[in-house]
């Protein structure tokens, strides 16, 4: 796991090509010019997922992990807390759906939180939480893009 501030992102230049481009993206999108939803930025290896929504009390998420996608996700407006822990041989709550490329665990974990102009990349290895209210509900913009492993 990683988590930043976007004015360091070269401090990841080179670490994955798709990582790179999803860096790239986030930098040099005007995301107020863009609709909420999928947009391709290489085909199904680099995609990102705008979205808007209030923060959820953490009692109501489970934690998540993908194993096809590194997700990079970056907050444009706003701030969250989010769930993290790492892969130690854990049975997931909910088995792994290949076709949404995710599985759900309930774990303990420690909580980062994430303001407006950080991102946080999770790997396969990082069992993360998005989306948890830092206290009352608020509103996020954020942009979620994902990187598919194999194109490193």
């Amino acid at each position: 796991m990683i988590v930043d501030k976007i004015e360091n992102i070269g401090l990841y230049k080179g670490l994955h090509k798709g990582i790179d481009k999803a860096l790239a993206y986030i930098k040099n999108t005007n995301f107020d010019a863009l609709p909420v939803g999928k947009h391709e930025i290489d085909g199904d290896a680099v995609f990102a997922i705008l979205k808007e929504y209030p923060t959820k009390p953490i009692e109501d998420q489970l934690m998540e992990s993908h194993i096809k996608y590194i997700d990079v996700q970056y907050v444009i407006e706003g701030v969250e807390h989010m769930g993290v822990t790492m892969k130690s041989g854990q049975d997931p709550k909910k088995a792994y759906d290949p076709e949404d490329d995710y599985m759900l665990f309930e774990e303990p974990y420690d909580i980062i939180t994430v303001k407006a102009g950080m991102y946080a990349i999770f790997f396969p290895d990082d069992i993360h939480m998005p989306e948890v209210t830092t206290g009352a509900p608020s509103n996020v913009k954020k942009v979620v893009v994902k990187v598919k492993i194999q194109n490193s």
